[in-house]
């Protein structure tokens, strides 16, 4: 009886496991989704892919000659030439997140200037991850 009980509770341990662990790849996935929109949006020139990654009150923060700028998200959107790339790539860094909220690190790379960084805030609303805050800076190497 007692290895039965011991064996049940194992059972029940590695469901409880398995089924975590799909929730969290499930997200893990929607935030790479929201991530790529960005990444694909900003280097392919497609800004329909920029305004479903961004929630519409995003602003972009930077330092310019050490002063704190802000450009606003749909400026960024704005900007961007429809069927115009930049020739640029770019890959997730990494991902973390809790519950509904999430922030990830991205690098975009041109082939002749130094790669940026964005670190991004993102956030679950009614199921779907958007970005709701981005910082970005040129990669410094040590």
């Amino acid at each position: 009886m007692k290895k039965q009980i011991l064996l049940l509770a194992i059972t029940f341990f590695c469901a409880h496991l398995i089924i975590a662990q799909n929730i969290n790849k499930t997200e893990i996935e929607k935030i790479t989704s929201t991530l790529i929109d960005y990444i694909e949006g900003s280097t392919n020139g497609q800004p329909k892919r920029l305004k479903a990654a961004f929630h519409p009150n995003l602003n972009l923060y930077y330092i310019k000659e050490g002063e704190l700028k802000t450009w606003s998200g749909k400026e960024y959107i704005n900007d961007t030439e429809e069927g115009k790339p930049t020739g640029e790539t770019g890959k997730i860094i990494n991902i973390d997140y809790e519950n509904d909220i999430a922030v990830a690190k991205v690098q975009i790379s041109h082939p002749n200037n130094t790669p940026y960084i964005d670190y991004f805030m993102l956030t679950r609303i009614k199921g779907k991850w958007t970005i709701i805050h981005k910082m970005f800076t040129k990669r410094i190497d040590d």
